[in-house]
């Protein structure tokens, strides 16, 4: 499991961002409710990120970026890398210099 907060108060529990292989994706959770989703297809050690979706109606800031913060700081943990198809994706990394060596072909 992946350790991460959300910013938000008055919420029971701090989201966790968890890697879910069987389901192809990266979920961030409150307890048993599901904030969002990060859908990829592996490529031996790369991951290709192809869609982004949290919960609108959680209440909560951030969620987006936590739950993409801890996918590809998992990636970089396993020494992968990173096609970001997904437009939420490919723009976090763009507002997140220090994960531009992380997308596959990079010069960085």
């Amino acid at each position: 499991m992946i350790e991460a907060a959300a910013s938000g108060r008055g919420w029971g529990m701090e989201p966790t961002v968890t890697d879910v292989p069987d389901a192809n994706r990266y979920e961030i959770r409150d307890g048993d409710q599901l904030l969002g989703h990060a859908d990829y297809q592996r490529d031996g050690d790369t991951v290709v990120f192809t869609h982004t979706e949290v919960d609108p109606d959680s209440g909560r800031s951030g969620l987006g970026s936590t739950l993409v913060r801890a996918a590809l700081d998992d990636v970089r943990a396993r020494g992968g890398s990173v096609v970001p198809r997904c437009s939420f994706v490919r723009g976090w990394i763009g507002k997140h210099e220090e994960y531009a060596d992380l997308v596959a072909g990079s010069q960085s």
